[in-house]
């Protein structure tokens, strides 16, 4: 159904101009980046910033507290239908990352009026549009993003309005350090031929979409998270599985082996979760005969042809009597 909240929701009403959605104001915010192409002097020095910077831009992280203040059941309800609308699209996995990014910042920030139902519903479609807006190069109109089994259909004036409050709540930083920056670089700590840092690379990727769902990963830093996720992708390849968190902790200053640890057996365990169960497989019923039964079976049939046969001499003697 089509709802139309500005009666309900007088916290949308935001002064901000929608011109000025992706300016910094003046402060150029960082670009992140995890190209490995330039000089490994600077590559080094560009990580070093991203974990110096971890602390400021994460938001959340530092506060485990947070999801005492949301409902667990409608994040990951709201999380789930993201990453539907994610694979329908075929969007970066980085958009996804960035719109549970935006919904978790805003929502330790700000209290919604309700804490599922439409409100929250409006909220992760416009965290999807910001997402979206960032990274991806064609991006769906605000009534096209609302696929996939959304519960709620809103006019494109209140997802816009729902944009500029979150906009105004995360200080108009959309730009935050993700796991996906340190892939490449942890990838090659582990494997610097470069041979399988692909799929490394890959590996982590879908490991870290299949953990934002949870809200146990809030507490631990993106390099964090990124460190655990190359260990789990490592380990699934026999060259690597010697790879510990002790190894990890030595790739760059600012990785504790012990956060990383936890970290691994968090992902270790959702991974276990998600696993699909194999079906139990069903054998054809074969009927098992013992010795006894075998000999008792044959002392039957040889009864049933002696039977036969004295009844077809009985017939044969009475025919010749006839």
């Amino acid at each position: 159904m089509s709802l139309s909240c500005s009666d309900c929701f007088s916290d949308l009403l935001c002064s901000e101009d929608s011109n000025i959605i992706f300016s910094c104001g003046g402060d150029e915010l960082p670009e992140y980046s995890s190209d490995l192409d330039s000089n490994p002097v600077d590559v080094e020095e560009s990580i070093a910033g991203l974990l110096e910077d971890e602390r400021d831009l994460a938001g959340i992280s530092s506060c485990p507290s947070h999801h005492q203040l949301i409902e667990a059941s409608a994040r990951a309800e709201s999380v789930a239908w993201l990453l539907k609308v994610h694979r329908y699209y075929g969007f970066q996995p980085l958009t996804a990352y960035l719109s549970v990014n935006y919904l978790d910042r805003f929502l330790y920030s700000h209290h919604l009026p309700k804490m599922n139902g439409w409100p929250l519903q409006l909220l992760s479609v416009a965290c999807l549009s910001l997402a979206a807006k960032m990274e991806e190069q064609l991006v769906p109109s605000l009534l096209d993003l609302q696929v996939e089994g959304a519960r709620f259909n809103f006019e494109a004036k209140n997802i816009q309005r729902m944009e500029l409050l979150v906009l105004r709540v995360l200080d108009w930083r959309l730009r935050s350090i993700s796991p996906f920056c340190y892939l490449n670089f942890f990838s090659f700590k582990i494997d610097p031929t470069g041979i399988y840092t692909g799929f490394l690379s890959s590996r982590a990727t879908d490991i870290i979409l299949s953990t934002i769902q949870e809200t146990s990963f809030l507490e631990y830093r993106p390099s964090c998270i990124a460190a655990a996720a190359i260990l789990c992708a490592a380990n699934d390849l026999p060259n690597f599985s010697f790879i510990t968190a002790q190894h990890a902790e030595s790739w760059t200053h600012g990785l504790h082996k012990d956060n990383i640890m936890s970290c691994y057996e968090s992902i270790r365990q959702v991974m276990l979760k998600s696993k699909p169960k194999r079906q139990p497989k069903v054998l054809p019923q074969h009927r098992v005969m013992t010795r006894a039964s075998i000999i008792l079976s044959d002392d039957s049939s040889s009864y049933k042809r002696r039977k036969l046969n004295n009844d077809s001499w009985e017939d044969d003697d009475k025919r010749s009597s006839d």
